[in-house]
């Protein structure tokens, strides 16, 4: 009997097969049980009981007939935060980009200015926030009133970005481009917030680059906007659709929708509700990162 060879491409599926058996444990064991009994509470009406545990009364559809039909805003904050999550996407993914392409070139104080773009990670951080949130709550006057000093000089310097709109709207600028662009500015400082782990994941894959393309690209006469095109966006195309996923959800976690159904379950509690709001949010995100990443596998290069 000889013994059947593995063919390379099993043996990669296979490897990447073990790499990824933790987090599939992991997800069967604790997210798919959560799912199924978020599934299970948004069909019923969920009563805490005296002595502790909890009963079940099912009610059907009702909850997700009350959230669409009845509820005063939930369809609203779904509607604004899905918007926000597709203007924010965009921009965060090229931001990162765009500063990673800084941050790989060598330059005296790059290993500061890397950590100076991590730090809104750090600072995120639940410990880190209410160590601010206390420092800024027994704060009275000092960097508070020269904030509020600041903010008036800016708002009266009369300079008015009505100004601009208005220029830019008269030299022919599509009023949709326009309205993208000011979204944009107005959340520039959640972007570069947002922006901390997409930057190192940047960084890492246009380092992991090989040399010798460039050096090639650069025998060839190519201009440095043919061999960004050519052969640097190509190459880091496949981690563009992990941080896609990756802000996706994050932008989703961080949205009004989970505040709300929190605020339903802890405050109102009203369980059945709030698990109808997180998995009407869930479903949602699935489908969007299905769409999205299924119109971005087509067009990415992988090189081995």
């Amino acid at each position: 009997m000889k013994k059947k060879k593995t063919s390379l491409t099993r043996k990669r599926a296979i490897t990447g097969f073990l790499f990824i058996t933790p987090w599939l444990i992991g997800f069967l064991w604790f997210y798919l049980r959560s799912i199924i009994m978020a599934a299970q509470f948004s069909l019923s009406e969920l009563t805490v009981n005296p002595g502790g545990g909890y009963s079940l009364k099912f009610v059907g559809l009702s909850n997700y007939l009350y959230a669409f039909r009845a509820h005063g805003t939930f369809k609203q904050i779904l509607t604004t935060s899905i918007g926000d999550m597709l203007v924010d996407v965009p921009l965060i993914t090229f931001f990162s980009l765009f500063m990673a392409l800084l941050l790989n070139k060598k330059f005296k104080g790059r290993t500061i200015v890397r950590a100076i773009f991590f730090l809104p990670v750090i600072l995120n951080s639940e410990a880190i926030m209410g160590a601010m949130n206390i420092a800024r709550s027994l704060m009275v006057g000092g960097l508070s009133s020269s904030s509020t000093e600041i903010l008036e000089a800016t708002s009266n310097s009369g300079v008015s970005i009505d100004y601009y709109i208005q220029m830019f709207t008269a030299l022919g600028l599509p009023e949709t481009i326009l309205v993208y662009v000011t979204g944009a500015v107005s959340r520039i400082s959640d972007i570069i917030n947002a922006s901390g782990v997409q930057i190192v994941i940047f960084i890492a894959a246009l380092q992991s680059i090989s040399p010798s393309m460039y050096e090639v690209a650069r025998i060839e006469g190519a201009t440095t906007y043919e061999t960004f095109w050519k052969v640097t966006f190509p190459m880091v195309m496949p981690h563009i659709i992990t941080i896609i996923v990756y802000t996706v959800v994050d932008s989703f976690m961080d949205s009004d929708v989970v505040d709300l159904a929190y605020t339903t379950a802890f405050t109102e509690n009203n369980y059945g509700l709030s698990s109808t709001m997180s998995l009407v949010s869930t479903v949602i995100t699935c489908l969007i990162l299905i769409l999205v990443c299924g119109f971005i596998q087509k067009r990415t290069f992988y090189y081995n």
